[in-house]
């Protein structure tokens, strides 16, 4: 498929990092596949996470088709751009369509990115996962590659005013190793197993991050912050 509006659109991202000085480290980045189809399942604590994600797998030389809510592909100017890099218009309505959209892409080779959360974590923890990601994996006999983004809730997230400030803000993306499961696996047991790895993940950036989470809007009461208790 033609890829006309990526490229622009990955050199407008580069900019708006460079403007707000993120200190972005990207780490795993050799358990990004240079072919076939893969699913990219990350958590989800900013409403940057979606162009973190994209920037990390560029290495990889492979651009990122995200299944995204039919909200934002009504919105008279995202909406173009999403159907433009060929981003997969998730209606929560009826997600069969959705599902069939996102096989047909993997089979193809492409690199699929989902929030297995299907919503920010207000926590910053890792919420309880939707099933599809496993079934897709299943599906397409696809690799998933677990990816942890850490940092980006502290510029812009849910029910916080956003900062676009230049502040230099650390922001980590750790890449996990990829995880294949059999279509005889078990759908639940493989939704906990991969749930365990993303909250293994998640912890192991937490310690690895510069700045201090105590007393922090922007950090989970697990670390001394002050974000919302988890809901699950």
């Amino acid at each position: 498929m033609a890829d006309l509006v990526y490229p622009p659109v990955i050199g407008a991202v580069k900019l708006f990092w460079r403007y707000l000085g993120l200190k972005m480290t990207i780490e795993g980045e050799e358990n990004l596949p240079r072919k076939g189809g893969a699913i990219l399942a990350m958590n989800h604590i900013g409403y940057l996470d979606f162009a973190l994600a994209g920037t990390a797998v560029l290495p990889a030389k492979r651009y990122v088709r995200f299944m995204a809510k039919k909200e934002i592909f009504d919105n008279k100017f995202a909406g173009p751009l999403m159907r433009g890099m060929h981003h997969i218009n998730v209606d929560r309505s009826s997600g069969s369509a959705s599902f069939v959209a996102a096989m047909r892409a993997l089979r193809a080779g492409e690199v699929i990115g989902i929030f297995p959360e299907a919503t920010i974590s207000k926590s910053f923890e890792i919420k309880g996962l939707k099933t599809g990601v496993v079934r897709l994996a299943m599906g397409a006999g696809v690799p998933i590659i677990p990816t942890i983004i850490w940092g980006s809730q502290r510029i812009w997230t849910k029910g916080v005013p956003k900062d676009l400030r230049r502040k230099h803000v650390p922001i980590t993306i750790y890449v996990g190793k990829p995880i294949l499961f059999s279509k005889d696996d078990d759908v639940a047991a493989a939704e906990v197993a991969l749930r365990a790895t993303m909250v293994e993940m998640l912890h192991q950036v937490q310690d690895r991050y510069p700045d201090s989470h105590e007393g922090q809007r922007w950090a989970p009461l697990r670390l001394g912050g002050s974000a919302p208790a988890p809901l699950n």
